[in-house]
């Protein structure tokens, strides 16, 4: 189909996109990379009477480590995120994650804001976010924000960004230890069945800090505090993982879908996260 008449602006800075966001009001929205509105809007699910193009404000690009802080503008690729020596070393959970995002096409394209921003709960950079326990920064007409990732969503496609707010940034600690993002999905560029974030330390041979977070097993990503609690001092043992699986599986919602039914999705959750545990113990 072919979506409906809008006014097309692409501004070069921030404070323009604001402008223009603040003029027009709901009628206004801004675009990232495109790959959620547009389908939206040529299907005619979305009217989107002024559309906002932020691909040349380049404020909101570059990836930047320094005094131990991991700093990522909104309009870097997933592309960029894979091919960056910085992520590589500093946070290789992201790279790892990048590279299962959809397939190099949509890769060349999506941003990192736009996964995060759009509160799909199938994307994969929300749940990562969480488990990073990331800061995502965003501006409006009132200045700057920070909100945790933690806080950011609150159901399916809405989140703590006002309307009149364009998230600028996504920023966390460089990572240490294990980690691993594990996906089960149909097929390659599909949204994943289950997915999940892990993120461990150790100290000796017992697990001194972990953090896990799972992917389109609810309305929003899943931040599992007590999935993570259960292997804090373990040898990071089957019982241990049996635990931490336990855990998440009384934190997660998921719904019946063309992916699978409810008792499926369970089952996938658990296996999916028993592998990533013990990948990022592995490298731990």
């Amino acid at each position: 189909m072919i979506p409906a008449s809008f006014e097309y602006y692409r501004p070069d800075n921030i404070a323009a996109a604001l402008a223009v966001l603040e003029e027009h009001g709901d009628d206004a929205r801004v675009i990232a990379g495109g790959h959620s509105l547009i389908p939206m809007m040529k299907l005619r699910m979305a009217d989107v009477p002024h559309l906002i193009d932020l691909q040349d404000v380049k404020d909101l690009r570059g990836i930047k480590v320094a005094g131990g802080t991991v700093t990522i503008g909104a309009m870097v690729t997933q592309a960029e995120l894979i091919s960056s020596q910085d992520i590589a070393q500093a946070a290789p959970i992201m790279h790892e994650a990048a590279l299962q995002i959809a397939d190099p096409q949509v890769r060349y394209m999506g941003t990192v804001g736009g996964n995060i921003a759009n509160g799909d709960p199938g994307n994969d950079l929300p749940g990562l976010m969480q488990c990073l326990d990331a800061t995502l920064t965003v501006v409006g007409p009132n200045g700057e924000r920070d909100i945790a990732a933690r806080e950011f969503y609150e159901a399916a496609y809405m989140t703590a960004r006002e309307d009149d707010e364009i998230l600028t940034k996504v920023s966390f600690a460089a990572t240490e230890g294990g980690y691993a993002y594990e996906k089960q999905k149909r097929k390659i560029g599909d949204y994943a069945t289950a997915a999940a974030s892990v993120l461990l330390t150790k100290e000796g041979s017992t697990v001194s800090t972990a953090s896990i977070a799972m992917t389109n097993l609810s309305d929003v990503p899943v931040f599992s505090e007590e999935a993570g609690a259960a292997l804090q001092g373990s040898s990071c043992d089957t019982d241990a993982v049996k635990a931490a699986v336990a855990a998440m599986l009384e934190d997660i919602e998921p719904n019946e879908d063309n992916r699978g039914p409810v008792e499926f999705k369970r089952h996938v959750a658990g296996v999916i996260l028993s592998r990533a545990i013990e990948r990022a113990w592995s490298r731990a």
